[in-house]
């Protein structure tokens, strides 16, 4: 016998409760590393985001600061007083037109995945939301109408076909009678 002032059950459980603390303060340093290594990525790409910004407009800057020749200049305001603004100039007056550069933006992969992950969603939801709404007490019932008149219409047809053909075998009939009626006549 042991002289212990703790029962051993009180001892395991202690022990399991320290040891679960530890894991959940374990995981707790885990997740704020991540969120950590997250935010500094994120604040990484914004920062790379803001340089090409910047890039971007110091060259409009440039453009813009560059003067312009004057009788270019002027011509351009006798222009614009003669005629009507519109949205596009492309192939009038015989100059060039300015074309903007097409900036191609990439996506990173965890944007990729989420765009791609957001569409598939919605494209499930709109695919269950017209399953649903095709199962729906009132479709089917609709369904059903429509084939009941369906069927209706389909007897309805096909008992005036059998009677025309009827008619139609009866009169044969009656005209062969009549033919063998003649032959015989004539004979």
């Amino acid at each position: 016998m042991t002289n212990s002032s703790m029962p051993a059950w009180a001892l395991v459980a202690t022990l399991t409760a320290v040891g679960v603390l530890v894991l959940i303060s374990l995981v707790a340093v885990l997740l704020a590393l991540g969120v950590r290594r997250r935010a500094r990525r994120r604040l990484e790409e914004a920062e790379a985001s803001e340089a090409e910004l910047r890039e971007r407009l110091e060259a409009l800057e440039k453009r813009l600061a560059q003067p312009e020749p004057t009788a270019r200049r002027r011509r351009r305001d006798e222009k614009a007083a003669e005629k009507e603004y519109v949205i596009t100039s492309l192939g009038e007056d015989g100059e060039p037109a300015e074309v903007e550069q097409v900036v191609q933006r990439t996506l990173t992969a965890p944007a990729f995945a989420d765009a791609v992950f957001r569409e598939t969603m919605v494209h499930s939801a709109a695919l269950v939301h017209g399953v649903r709404r095709a199962f729906s007490p009132e479709v089917r019932f609709k369904i059903r109408y429509e084939m009941h008149r369906e069927v209706k219409r389909a007897r309805k047809d096909r008992k005036s076909e059998m009677r025309e053909a009827l008619r139609e075998y009866r009169a044969r009939q009656r005209a062969a009678v009549d033919e063998d009626v003649r032959m015989e006549d004539s004979r």
